[in-house]
């Protein structure tokens, strides 16, 4: 990983290279650095971690199954497998046809980019993914994967102990000050290079469904989902706790559909920021296991596949206690 510049600038003297869309960090690591955030995870930080946060070796996969999503919303195709026999040996291949935006998911700085100015992380056109490999995602593998310290809010619990209501399949917001409110109770300070991780309650909701009605949610003419509050003090406050990724549960970190606006979490988090976003994550396994323990953070490993300018990528996340 690149060193961290010596200064990190303020959100307000954002905006680095005027060329850009607001609140750009380009040319923050270097012109052509393609880590964006994830340059925080030096091998001094992930060093640290692991020897802060191994402590007992309990381990949660944090990718929901591959084919879990039998109907994908916003139109995107379900997994497959063809299992390939090789007769009359003994021998089975198998072919996997699957959208990496439909499970569990890394969005790479491919995969959303500024509407208004027409270009992605670091100032690349949609002309420039499709002539190289440039700002793929496997560049993240090539230099280690995603690996650090990851803090979990349970905003689940925190909605049901206070009686906020959760409205999973509408476009509606997680409000900023209660995520804040989590961290305060949980005695939880973010550091630098943390991947920030919110259980929405997203998964719980969307297993009670029947077959049915999940193909129903898909069909929908719009994909309303619930997700983190955007604005400017939400994107104020994820920089200024300098997360290097950041992760739910649900189908979409902020609220679905992503209408055109001044401040949207993915224009800024991805094409602004370069800092990865995470979506339907199972997170349901871990937050139990942090409510018995008390303990709201992990080692949390994550090597997506390396696929040369790959736009998405199953995450492929443990997280160990």
């Amino acid at each position: 990983m690149t060193q961290p510049p010596k200064t990190i600038p303020t959100f307000n003297n954002l905006t680095l290279d005027p060329t850009g869309p607001p609140g750009n960090t380009w040319g923050l690591w270097g012109p052509d650095n393609d880590l964006g955030m994830l340059n925080l995870l030096t091998p001094e930080l992930v060093q640290r971690t692991a020897a802060e946060e191994i402590r007992t070796g309990v381990r949660f996969s944090l990718d929901l199954p591959l084919d879990r999503l039998k109907h994908p919303s916003y139109g995107r195709e379900p997994f497959a497998q063809r299992m390939i026999n090789k007769a009359p040996r003994v021998v089975n291949d198998d072919v996997l046809t699957f959208n990496t935006q439909a499970g569990s998911q890394w969005d790479g700085f491919r995969h959303y980019g500024d509407q208004k100015m027409g270009c992605f992380f670091n100032g690349h056109k949609q002309e420039d993914l499709t002539l190289s490999p440039v700002i793929g995602i496997d560049s993240w593998v090539q230099k280690g994967g995603i690996i650090g310290r990851g803090i979990l809010l349970d905003y689940a619990t925190y909605a049901h102990k206070n009686n906020i209501p959760l409205t999973p399949f509408t476009t509606s917001p997680i409000r900023l000050h209660h995520l804040q409110q989590i961290l305060s109770e949980t005695n939880t300070t973010p550091r630098p290079g943390d991947i920030l991780l919110i259980r929405t309650g997203f998964k719980a909701a969307y297993d009670a469904l029947t077959p049915d009605q999940e193909r129903a949610l898909a069909a929908r003419p719009s994909p309303d989902f619930f997700g983190v509050e955007n604005g400017e003090p939400t994107l104020r406050w994820l920089w200024e706790n300098q997360f290097a990724a950041i992760a739910s549960d649900a189908p979409s970190f902020e609220p679905s559909p992503i209408l055109p606006r001044e401040y949207t979490l993915h224009a800024w988090c991805l094409a602004g920021w370069g800092m990865p976003i995470g979506e339907y994550f199972d997170l349901e396994g871990v937050s139990e296991y942090c409510r018995q323990t008390g303990r709201w953070s992990c080692f949390l490993a994550s090597v997506p596949l390396k696929v040369p300018g790959g736009v998405a990528s199953p995450p492929n996340a443990v997280a160990i206690f």
